[in-house]
């Protein structure tokens, strides 16, 4: 497991390459074009598709105008520092539209949801399950077998630097919209209400409610069903 200081992540940021990635679909006379060895090309001699950063291709294309007839570019960043995590070897269920940044972790089992974001120093634990369109700030870790609610927020800590992460122990629960702010941590097996703003540690086992989130009663009273995690969720193919 990678676990990142602030500082380290702002010396990262600020050391890499800020790249603007376009894919490029053209067509025209390229039979004897010889394309940068860092261009990514595909195709035949009359249409080509191209991976390119934009300030690279901007200057080949201005260089060899003549040469194309259509060109239609997609682009989805700019100047980003952060590449999106290679998840090819990531033993969890990941399904589209979700935003997962490298050097974020994704331990085995994990599920993570359509629209979530998970940041660059984050860690989601074995079996966790981040929901529609929750979010992961840079360093929020998730321990084992936690649900994060749809639209929920575990505050990032990589601005101000002295800053603790958020830490969210073993089987918790946390409700729909709720959010989880800087320096917070969530005790083992914990339940976070719905819409609750978390401003202080939640000891293991209690249930917080409202804004600010104040404990209501205990894990233990609730019933079953509702703190329930479904394994069958978690389950990849044999």
């Amino acid at each position: 497991m990678e676990k990142f200081t602030a500082e380290e992540i702002i010396q990262y940021i600020s050391d890499a390459r800020k790249e603007t990635p376009v894919k490029v679909y053209a067509n025209g006379n390229f039979g004897d074009v010889t394309f940068p060895e860092n261009f990514k090309v595909f195709g035949c001699k009359s249409s080509k598709t191209i991976f390119a950063d934009y300030e690279e291709f901007k200057a080949f294309h201005q260089q060899n105008e003549d040469i194309f007839t259509e060109v239609e570019i997609e682009q989805d960043r700019r100047n980003s520092a952060i590449p999106l995590k290679d998840l090819t070897n990531t033993k969890a269920r990941i399904e589209p539209g979700a935003f997962i940044r490298e050097h974020a972790v994704i331990e085995d089992g994990a599920v993570i949801m359509m629209g979530a974001t998970i940041n660059i120093g984050a860690i989601v634990g074995e079996g966790t399950m981040v929901d529609m369109n929750a979010s992961l700030g840079g360093r929020a870790t998730t321990g084992k077998n936690v649900h994060v609610g749809a639209g929920a927020v575990l505050a990032g800590v990589i601005e101000p630097p002295s800053a603790s992460p958020v830490v969210i122990e073993d089987d918790v629960l946390i409700g729909a919209n709720a959010v989880i702010l800087e320096g917070v941590r969530v005790g083992k097996g914990a339940i976070v209400a719905a819409g609750a703003i978390v401003t202080e540690d939640v000891p293991a086992g209690a249930v917080v409610a409202g804004t600010p989130a104040r404990v209501i009663k205990q894990a233990s009273e609730v019933e079953g069903s509702k703190r329930e995690i479904v394994s069958a969720l978690r389950k990849l193919n044999d």
